[in-house]
């Protein structure tokens, strides 16, 4: 595909239909939130609390968490027993970088006897969750449907009431029914999802997205739009399929010269691929170190016709190599091997970018992330990019996003040019993923 002036000259317009792709995330709340993963669980069996550590104060927070939660059982009679819950996560100790959260758990078991009901307090804390301890398959609030008919507030027909009788065709156009379902039937409590929210629950990062300039040999620029998308949600997100864990990917990568009077696009990259991944296929007792893996196809273009068309196609696995620090980072290894097919037109790319991508990246929770790239093709050719991110958030901008610096030397910045060494150049910009 021959690249139009339109999009030489309006280069945003190849980035317009990922836009959509973006979702906010809510803001995050200062102190800690409990909640109980079960709904359901008899005397003697294992219940989890967990917790969400919230940061929004404006440093790095240090937080503890207890060894143990100190639980009060209390029926709708009064009678209170107490236990103990256990910390399961493996590090006591998080420092918690400004608008960010670590999560927590502890595990309990529920006392022998108790019965119905129960509100557990944590004691110390306000907080007052519930669990139904019934027997399986007999409690009547979480096994089995209301029986009797659902009344409305309101619907008494007391005019001194003070519940507002509730608009019958809101009623019906939320899909309430006449008799309640079980809460462990599953029916009806799941929220109705619309499209959108269904794209963008599958929609992720994917390579990094950023837009940075520099001025060597003229103002020039790079830009990247990176995203995958899961092509089946897990029914069960603690326990997803294999076939789970296949994606789409695509990447789009630009280099735009700033200089020349038409501002146009030197070369254009576009990167589609499938693959298999999963974070973590090993890990260790303490989970600091873990293992994931990536592998699949994938395509690369510039688009272009006749004696300007480039193309690569290849094979490539990708094991995923992490240690998680105590301080709340992660250093990933990466190693990337690609075995190259249908190279027709351009069959000595190997030659220049060699079989083998090296990546390294440190990246600290909501911080700095550092990251690079190496590879060394025939006759000693090399290629670098090593790239720096802050965010935007712990700047006086408050922004979202990242302040992104890049470096690159070597071969293959852009495909029309693969068998040029592209001199050593820094630029920088915004990143909205590093």
């Amino acid at each position: 595909m021959q690249t139009t002036k339109t999009q030489r000259k309006h280069p945003f317009l190849l980035a317009a239909p990922f836009i959509v792709l973006g979702a906010a995330l809510g803001t995050a709340q200062a102190g800690v939130n409990y909640q109980l993963r079960q709904v359901h669980a008899s005397s003697g069996e294992s219940v989890n609390i967990d917790a969400l550590v919230f940061n929004d104060t404006g440093s790095l927070m240090t937080w503890t968490a207890p060894r143990n939660l100190v639980l009060q059982w209390r029926d709708n009679a009064g009678n209170v027993v107490r236990s103990l819950a256990e910390l399961e996560t493996p590090n006591r100790q998080a420092s918690i970088p400004v608008n960010n959260f670590t999560a927590y758990s502890w595990r309990a078991v529920v006392p022998n006897g108790l019965k119905g009901l129960q509100a557990v307090n944590i004691e110390g804390e306000r907080v007052m969750l519930a669990l139904d301890t019934n027997s399986q398959g007999n409690s009547p609030i979480t096994s089995t449907p209301a029986v009797a008919a659902v009344v409305d507030a309101g619907a008494s027909g007391n005019p001194r009431s003070p519940d507002p009788a509730l608009p019958a065709a809101q009623v019906a156009a939320a899909g309430a029914s006449e008799h309640g379902p079980a809460i462990n039937s599953g029916q009806g409590l799941r929220p109705a999802t619309s499209s959108f929210e269904n794209f963008r629950n599958a929609i992720s990062a994917h390579d990094p997205t950023y837009f940075v300039v520099g001025n060597k040999d003229g103002n020039n620029a790079r830009f990247q739009l990176s995203f995958k998308y899961r092509l089946h949600s897990p029914s069960d997100p603690n326990n997803p399929r294999f076939y789970d864990h296949f994606y789409l990917g695509y990447t789009q990568t630009a280099l735009w010269d700033l200089h020349s009077d038409s501002k146009p696009f030197v070369d254009t990259t576009y990167n589609p691929s499938l693959f298999w991944r999963k974070d973590s296929i090993w890990e260790s007792e303490q989970k600091s170190v873990f293992v994931g893996l990536a592998t699949g196809y994938e395509h690369a273009s510039n688009g272009k016709a006749g004696a300007d068309s480039r193309s690569m196609n290849d094979f490539f696995i990708q094991p995923e190599f992490n240690y998680r620090f105590d301080h709340g980072a992660t250093l990933t290894f990466a190693p990337r091997v690609k075995h190259y097919v249908f190279m027709g037109e351009n069959d000595d790319w190997a030659d220049y970018r060699g079989r083998v991508d090296w990546r390294l990246r440190y990246a600290q929770d909501n911080g700095l992330v550092l990251s690079g790239l190496y590879n060394r093709a025939s006759q000693g050719r090399e290629t670098k990019e090593i790239s720096i991110a802050w965010p935007l958030k712990r700047t006086p901008l408050n922004m979202n996003g990242y302040l992104y610096g890049q470096y690159f030397s070597g071969y293959a910045e852009t495909m029309l040019g693969y068998r040029e060494r592209s001199p050593g150049q820094f630029r920088i910009g915004l990143a909205l993923v590093p």
